[in-house]
């Protein structure tokens, strides 16, 4: 099993171990991650991927930060927070994004900053954007490359120096184009009325 399994499993045995402690059903999981109970099942197993929607939304239903379903560590740091160039908490969203959390230790968090990776791939170019959705909003800012950006039927172009802000609650993605990687900041705010752990 390589580290990333390795990482994947100790996540989802943290989502099983919750949801037991909760006294929650597969069911009632399916429905909170917007999931089929068979797809639920085979992410809480690790068998698949297990996205930062996905994640984020187990979080929000065990009352959590999203943080220590990652890590099994609870945020500390209550005043400020500081993470160097190349750190962070890395996570993978999904197989093509490479994700670097900027604040994973800060407590009471709005929002959860990240400085994403988002590499070209020419077999993406011709095929349908990806929509992504999780409650709250988003704020994406393209610090390098160009970006194709997709909010429900309606597509941008975006490029270094723009700035994305929508509802994630939409079906939103994007792909890199142009022949090069891009990298934006992306912040990821809380739903209004949803408890800031």
């Amino acid at each position: 099993m390589t580290s990333e399994q390795q990482s994947r499993q100790a996540v989802a045995n943290r989502i099983r171990s919750l949801r037991e402690d909760n006294d929650l059903t597969i069911e009632d999981m399916a429905i909170a991650t917007g999931r089929s109970p068979e797809e639920y099942a085979a992410r809480e197993s690790g068998e698949m991927d297990l996205t930062f929607t996905f994640v984020y939304k187990c979080a929000a239903k065990f009352g959590v930060d999203v943080v220590e379903l990652l890590t099994g560590e609870s945020p500390r740091l209550k005043h400020y927070s500081i993470v160097r160039a190349d750190e962070g908490l890395p996570l993978e969203r999904h197989s093509d994004f490479h994700y670097l959390h900027k604040a994973p230790y800060f407590k009471n968090r709005f929002g959860e900053p990240f400085l994403v990776d988002v590499p070209y791939q020419p077999e993406s170019q011709n095929e349908p954007i990806h929509l992504s959705y999780h409650e709250g909003q988003e704020l994406d800012y393209v610090l390098k490359g160009r970006l194709r950006f997709r909010f429900e039927d309606h597509f941008e172009t975006a490029e270094a120096g723009d700035t994305l802000f929508y509802d994630s609650g939409r079906g939103h993605g994007m792909i890199a184009i142009d022949g090069e990687d891009a990298q934006i900041l992306a912040v990821v705010f809380h739903a209004k009325g949803e408890e800031i752990i």
